[in-house]
């Protein structure tokens, strides 16, 4: 269910990579005029910018429609905009339906992780939820791969083509969720007490067997945790800036900020634009190989991060992404010459060091793969399960529209500065993933293995951060709960069904 539903994902990946190849060929500069600097940023971040306010309406369409039918409505308004984007006749109108585009991977970018956790076992949550970032890796590679053979059509299917064979995946994920359940926790939310145990019950067992003891434990963390919240009468906007939650909602902003600081969409969406500067002959197939490592690379984090941990996963993945970036932007510095011809992407370049050259490229799939198994799939991780419900949908709408606020103003803003500072932004980036180790040391706690109805204990009882690399040992109150449940030390009220 999380693979498929993570078919929204696949649409980010589409999102990201519909330019990356596209931006190189003939076709495209020609029927464009060749955009650069600000006109080429305004075009690639037209997505993000309606990706922002798809972000910001997804908390309330999540809690009033639901998760699932939410992100239905946000592939039928992904179908517009591929629609528009295949049919425009000029920049403005592809700016329109880059936007249009954007607001369906705003709504499923943050509900898509929502739904995952909400129906996960504590004990695989990680792994369930970083299927979002397998997916996203794996559609910005069957994306780029059709516009790579597209790339070869001599007529505009060549860039129209690929733009047209983004809504597919929307039409699979909007008629397969009809047979989706809703999520066991906004159905108890809305006092749906029957069909939650139902739906818990189908999600944990063969059988469906609802007088399971661990499907009853979890049946009670729930009803525990929503009487809890409702015995607080704070509005749920005015909880988000609370005493109590702002520090959660922040940390969970700053991870999501951070995500795009390391430097990760600067190289998805002007990869093309990185090796041409840096040498290489043929940059599209190059790239190619690149987002193929960087499909391979997500494969082991989702059989491992729930056994390896968040935090670890953060604190490495910083350090290593900040490495490969100054070492890029080192031997830019030490081998690199102004451009001699005018009107190109790149004014600083290599010619003639074919030693610096392959090491840039392998600095490249390196800082990739340290992507794909850290920041990459815990970005999508952690803002959902460290919430608790009532706020959940606002304060992960709030943090993934701050991810694309900042990814709108990067797209917006790369391609300027590769001509005016070139090697420097790399250092630049590179200091941006120092700083997120600093502040991840100290402000984000380790989460795996716990329910998400436990995490008012990590935040309000937990030893001190700096104290340890890997956090507080598993909890096994769930188990516990359910032998007390099975020996009948507690009775639990179920609905009549």
């Amino acid at each position: 269910m999380s693979a498929f539903v993570a078919l929204g994902g696949a649409l980010f990946g589409f999102d990201i990579s519909s330019m990356s190849a596209i931006i190189g060929t003939d076709q495209y500069k020609s029927y464009y005029g060749n955009p650069l600097g600000v006109r080429q940023g305004s075009i690639t971040s037209a997505m993000a910018a309606g990706s922002f306010v798809g972000a910001l309406s997804s908390s309330v369409l999540g809690d009033k429609l639901s998760r699932k039918v939410a992100i239905q409505v946000g592939t039928v308004i992904w179908c517009i905009g591929a629609a528009v984007q295949s049919a425009s006749n000029g920049v403005a109108m592809l700016i329109i339906g880059r936007v249009i585009s954007g607001v369906c991977i705003g709504i499923t970018s943050s509900l898509v992780p929502i739904y995952q956790s909400e129906i996960a076992p504590r004990k695989i949550r990680g792994r369930v939820v970083s299927i979002q970032q397998y997916a996203i890796s794996f559609g910005i590679m069957i994306q780029y791969f059709i516009q790579y053979g597209s790339s070869f059509i001599h007529s505009q299917a060549a860039f129209r083509l690929p733009w047209a064979i983004q809504a597919v995946p929307a039409i699979v994920l909007f008629v397969g969720l009809f047979w989706f359940p809703r999520s066991p926790r906004w159905l108890a939310s809305k006092d749906r007490w029957d069909e939650a145990l139902l739906v818990i019950a189908f999600l944990r067992t063969a059988n469906s067997d609802i007088n399971n003891p661990l499907v009853l434990a979890e049946y009670k963390e729930i009803e525990d945790q929503i009487r809890c919240e409702r015995e607080q009468t704070s509005s749920s906007f005015y909880e988000l800036y609370s005493r109590k939650m702002r520090k959660r909602v922040f940390l969970s902003v700053v991870i999501q900020v951070c995500s795009q600081l390391c430097g990760i969409n600067v190289m998805n969406y002007y990869i093309i634009y990185i090796f041409e500067s840096a040498g290489i002959s043929n940059s599209l197939l190059a790239s190619s190989i690149l987002y193929s490592i960087y499909v391979l690379v997500a494969i082991p984090t989702i059989l491992w991060t729930d056994k390896w941990g968040r935090r670890p996963s953060l604190l490495v993945g910083a350090i290593f992404m900040g490495f490969w970036l100054f070492l890029i932007g080192g031997l830019l510095m030490h081998y690199g010459v102004p451009n001699p011809f005018p009107n190109q992407v790149s004014t600083w370049i290599i010619i003639d060091h074919p030693a610096a050259s392959h090491t840039i490229l392998a600095c490249s799939y390196l800082f990739f793969a340290t992507f794909a198994f850290s920041w990459g799939p815990v970005s999508w991780i952690y803002p959902p399960e460290i919430i608790p419900l009532r706020i959940r949908a606002k304060s992960v709408s709030l943090s993934t529209a701050s991810n694309w606020a900042m990814n709108y103003a990067l797209g917006f803003a790369v391609p300027p500065l590769f001509r005016s500072i070139s090697w420097r932004m790399f250092f630049m980036f590179g200091s941006f993933n120092i700083a997120a180790f600093i502040y991840v040391w100290f402000a984000a706690p380790e989460t795996k293995q716990r329910t998400l109805e436990e995490m008012d204990e990590i935040f309000e009882y937990d030893e001190p951060l700096w104290t340890s690399f890997t956090g507080r040992k598993v909890s096994n109150r769930l188990e516990l709960l359910a032998k007390d449940i099975e020996m009948g030390k507690l009775n639990i009220h179920r609905p009549a069904l």
